[in-house]
């Protein structure tokens, strides 16, 4: 065998050399991964102070900490305590969930995490004794549908209660408020956060309900649902989810309600008591009609309102009553078409205003007497006539329309009356429409007048009635004709 050369050994030696002093190429050192931790969701009462700890976070090199609320209750104002460092606080100030996220940041690279607070009370509280000191319900449980408190018996308020949003106040068996005369209740919820005044049990008539005898001008329900009450009278043998009662001249103001569900009827204002304000209230599923109230808080109803829905009659009951005083008083067509319902006769003693599509049902021998310092003004529209008629169907129902006012205002146009006659008016005669005495005056045209048990029209010699009355009117069915003197 051939021995290689010195050359070719020398250069294999050479290249050996060479290739053991060759530089290895640098590998960039592998980071530390950047992880945010921001702890363990926290179920806490409300008010108490939380910690919030992000330090179990990692990451190499400086790490920098930023805190923030993502999801709060609607209406907290909490502040973040320490919100740039590792371990922030803040104090949950009312019920709901609390939703913060943790940024860990080092250099460029940043990694974020969230944690959940629950702040809630462990159940609900027993109201058991008056409310004698100005005294808040503060909402207790996140749950909408669970109680944050329960009413074992009456409960007296004699001094300011005022109710946060989402507050559900759910009432043993036949118990009440009984909202006294130097009581306050203010309930003032929200749209997202209705108040509820509920029975323990979703039964028709398990409570009795909200008495009011209050005359405070301070006194509010707004986003507030009353359900399932009615199982008795409080201060009449009428039974109502929520009453005002007349001699101390109750006030209360209403908006955005619902009241529903009673064993009875959803409101009852005796003569006396005021609606300080009402608007958007809705009444339904209640086995008498959603409202019974008297004439001059008729005046007070809004039509955006919902009166039917439900109701064993949907109707406005209005109770035997006067319209009196020194302002007009206006009743509107209400959107959902309810009619006013009278349950007995109307005194009208001051200027009566009825708006075009307002539809007014007199009861049985029920007479609208418009007496001398008062006036009716009815003028409806040929797209939306004003109706009288009677409270059920047939000839002579109720007993008519009585002026004795001596006011130019009293008018009559574009409405429809139908079913009045049912007894003697004066003189010995009936009729749907009467103008009686001296100086009574009524312009009265383009109205129909229907199945009369009597004549259509009857005045005295006196009265002053438009001398067209007998052919700018339409009359049918009037069993003894159409226009008469009495």
């Amino acid at each position: 065998m051939q021995r290689p050369s010195l050359f070719a050994t020398l250069l294999a030696l050479s290249v050996a050399t060479l290739s053991s002093c060759k530089k290895e190429p640098e590998v960039a050192p592998t980071p530390t991964s950047l992880t945010a931790r921001a702890g363990a969701d926290q179920a806490v009462l409300p008010e108490q102070a939380v910690a919030l700890d992000g330090s179990a976070s990692t990451g190499s090199g400086t790490l920098a900490y930023q805190w923030a609320v993502v999801r709060k209750p609607q209406r907290s104002t909490l502040t973040l305590g320490g919100a740039s460092t590792p371990k922030a606080t803040f104090t949950p100030d009312i019920v709901g969930e609390y939703e913060l996220e943790l940024t860990v940041s080092s250099g460029a690279t940043k990694s974020q995490d969230r944690v959940v607070v629950r702040a809630e009370q462990t159940g609900p509280l027993t109201l058991s004794s008056e409310v004698k000191t100005q005294t808040r319900l503060k909402d207790r449980l996140i749950d909408p549908s669970q109680p944050d408190y329960i009413v074992s018996r009456d409960l007296a308020i004699s001094a300011e209660l005022s109710i946060d949003p989402g507050v559900t106040v759910a009432f043993e068996r036949n118990t009440a408020i009984n909202l006294k005369y130097e009581g306050t209740l203010i309930a003032e919820g929200t749209a997202d956060s209705p108040i509820r005044f509920t029975g323990v049990k979703p039964e028709r008539g398990f409570w009795a309900g909200i008495a009011n005898y209050s005359p405070s001008t301070a006194n509010k329900l707004a986003f507030v649902q009353i359900q399932y009450a009615g199982s008795r009278g409080l201060l009449s043998s009428t039974k109502a989810g929520l009453s005002l009662f007349g001699p101390n001249k109750a006030l209360m103001a209403l908006a955005n309600c619902q009241l529903n569900d009673t064993d009875g009827y959803g409101l009852y204002v005796q003569e006396g008591s005021v609606l300080r304000s009402f608007a958007r209230n809705s009444f339904r599923n209640n086995t008498e009609a959603g409202v019974i109230i008297d004439a001059y808080n008729a005046a007070l109803l809004d039509a955006a309102s919902t009166f039917t829905g439900g109701n064993t009659r949907n109707v406005v009951e209005v109770l035997a009553s006067a319209i009196r005083g020194t302002a007009d008083l206006t009743w509107v067509a209400l959107a959902d078409k309810t009619p006013y319902r009278l349950l007995g006769n109307l005194a009208v003693e001051a200027g009566w205003i009825l708006k075009p599509g307002v539809t007014v049902e007199p009861a049985r021998d029920a007479i609208i007497n418009v007496n001398r310092d008062g006036y009716i003004s009815a003028k409806g529209t040929p797209d939306q006539r004003i109706t009288f008629t009677g409270s059920a169907t047939g000839s002579g129902h109720w007993k008519g329309i009585m002026i004795y006012s001596v006011s130019n205002l009293n008018t009559l146009e574009q409405v429809d009356i139908s079913g009045a006659g049912s007894s003697v008016m004066a003189s010995g005669k009936r009729a749907a429409v009467g103008v009686f005495g001296a100086g009574a005056k009524l312009t009265i045209k383009n109205c129909r007048i229907t199945n009369s048990g009597g004549y259509g029209i009857a005045h005295t010699p006196n009265a002053e009635l438009n001398s067209d009355a007998g052919t700018l009117n339409t009359f049918s069915g009037n069993a003894q004709g159409n226009v008469a003197q009495f």
